[in-house]
């Protein structure tokens, strides 16, 4: 299944609305710190809601910590940037991917982009710099999901049809 990572998240709703998306979806969180932000703030809480305690939340100290740990696991590394010009509906995603976004400011150094094994993008309008990192993920993780066969089981009764 894959994962998806925060590298550095500056806005804590962000981050909670990310939590109760990996919660909803059974995917590990990780946070790659620092946070720009305590991880206790209350708006942490009030984004993630009820979530946060269902949350999967892995932290890591730093990025190497980070890296090191997915090198270990020998996860591929599918960085979400804004320069990169193959589009995440190009790319044939596999189970143990990690999504890893930027931080809200300023996205990941040159040093993270260099040893990303992919970089991708989302398709947006001329002129239009760049979707909010939880809808961003939202979008790809989605993709990245089904095309995994990873989604959770449904509770509600749904099924899914395929056209």
């Amino acid at each position: 299944m894959p994962h998806l990572a925060l590298y550095q998240p500056d806005i804590p709703q962000n981050t909670g609305t990310l939590m109760r998306l990996a919660a909803c979806l059974c995917v590990d969180l990780h946070l790659i710190e620092p946070a720009g932000f305590p991880l206790s703030d209350a708006s942490l809480k009030r984004a993630g809601m009820d979530y946060l305690e269902r949350a999967r939340l892995v932290r890591h100290i730093d990025f190497d910590s980070f890296d090191a740990w997915r090198r270990e696991k020998n996860r591929r590394l599918v960085l979400l940037t804004t320069k990169s010009t193959t589009t995440y509906t190009c790319f044939e995603f596999q189970p143990g991917d990690i999504l890893l976004l930027g931080r809200e400011s300023s996205g990941v150094p040159a040093s993270v982009h260099e040893i990303a094994d992919t970089r991708l993008t989302i398709p947006m309008a001329s002129g239009m710099r760049s979707i909010n990192v939880a809808v961003s993920a939202g979008i790809v993780l989605g993709e990245a999901l089904r095309q995994t066969g990873s989604f959770p089981p449904s509770t509600a009764g749904a099924s899914v049809h395929e056209t």
